[in-house]
């Protein structure tokens, strides 16, 4: 239960950032972060979700959803090759 409003908190800045913008730098930097972090979660999860069928699986915490946020397709590939060839 408390998930689910941490979610839906952070969507609602999300879409408040979207529609208002963010008139200051540091803010707007902050924002873009968390923006990136957030579509990393949505790519671990839906590669756990996909990958299940496979028996891939890429833990979801802070350092993995940074990885695959900022770098993008390419991070989500580097922590599958970890995690294939060293795990």
């Amino acid at each position: 239960m408390v998930s689910t409003a941490i979610i839906i908190g952070i969507f609602l800045l999300i879409g408040f950032l979207l529609v208002a913008g963010a008139p200051m730098k540091p803010v707007r930097f902050i924002a873009n972060g968390a923006v990136k972090v957030v579509i990393g979660v949505l790519f671990l999860f839906f590669f756990n979700v996909f990958g299940a069928s496979f028996g891939l699986h890429i833990p979801i915490n802070a350092f993995t959803a940074i990885i695959s946020g900022f770098l993008g397709i390419p991070g989500l590939a580097s922590l599958i090759a970890i995690h294939l060839f060293v795990l």
